[in-house]
């Protein structure tokens, strides 16, 4: 009997430690500010897919001409894809389809994108979506913009 409530209060001190570890690593990664959510999808289709199949929960941070993205469920302290101000072309954007409004967030509009060849498609809120552009075309003086 007491080996049984050792044991389940020791899984209950570690499901608490690794919600606590979670909550610490994006309060970390949201510290420098400029951060937000957004879902990923990498290496789509040029068809949109309204499955909802292949997106991931993420958070968002500006680090100079990169856009650093983090998966929500992971402990990993780096991100998990950088994508490079220079290298982002903005090919469409549309509302979720189908299965895929369950996949993301509510008011989420996609946006389709490539990055060095890879077709890729972003989901973030109107407002996240405004600041992404505006970080998009503010690039320096010589560097092109692809925003469609």
């Amino acid at each position: 009997m007491v080996l049984a409530l050792w044991v389940g209060g020791l899984v209950v001190v570690l499901v608490l430690l690794g919600l606590f570890v979670f909550g610490l690593r994006r309060r970390l990664i949201q510290r420098s500010g400029g951060t937000f959510d957004c879902s990923l999808r990498w290496d789509v289709s040029e068809e949109p897919d309204p499955s909802g199949k292949g997106w991931v929960y993420g958070v968002a941070r500006y680090s100079g001409d990169r856009l650093d993205w983090f998966r929500v469920f992971s402990y990993a302290p780096r991100p998990r894809r950088g994508l490079e101000r220079s290298a982002i072309e903005v090919t469409a954007r549309r509302l979720p389809e189908g299965e895929e409004e369950l996949a993301l967030l509510s008011d989420s509009v996609v946006l389709g994108c490539l990055h060095r060849g890879t077709r890729l498609e972003l989901a973030m809120s109107e407002d996240a979506l405004t600041g992404f552009l505006a970080w998009l075309e503010a690039a320096p003086p010589g560097q092109r913009v692809n925003v469609a």
